[in-house]
């Protein structure tokens, strides 16, 4: 499974140590930042991994900053992103389950390292299922 990563300044540190423990959920992974603790702007970083992702054949991102709110916010202006905030096991299910996710966005400043892991765990393990689902998803996009 190929994902790609990105955050900004405040979820610099949770990006790092989920990449280090990310060999557990056997993904490859593409970083596109940032790679410091130095102040960035978000969007910038959003912008970067949905080009990216929507360039190549990745199966989800994962996009991390203080809230998880202003990269969602700019994730999902581009057509077929569905960007989901995610801080606990059942919302990470439900955002598969019901929206199809297709970008994972994490609250660095509000969640540990060990429910990051176990956001993403449940984010990948689960699947869309479709039916009355599907025709909402297609209701997103003007």
């Amino acid at each position: 499974m190929n994902i790609i990563i990105a955050s900004d300044h405040a979820g610099y540190n949770l990006k790092e140590n989920i990449k280090k423990n990310i060999s557990k959920f056997n993904l490859n992974i593409k970083d596109v930042g940032c790679y410091s603790n130095d102040s960035v702007d978000y969007p910038v970083y959003a912008h970067k991994l949905i080009k990216e992702f929507t360039l190549n054949k990745y199966n989800f991102g994962i996009l991390i900053c203080g809230t998880g709110n202003g990269i969602a916010m700019t994730a999902n202006k581009y057509k077929d992103i569905r960007a989901a905030v995610c801080w606990n096991n059942e919302i990470a299910k439900l955002v598969k389950k019901h929206n199809n996710a297709n970008i994972l966005c994490l609250p660095a400043r509000f969640i540990s390292l060990e429910m990051a892991n176990k956001i993403i765990n449940n984010f990948i393990n689960s699947d869309f299922e479709g039916g009355r689902h599907l025709k909402r998803i297609k209701k997103i996009n003007k």
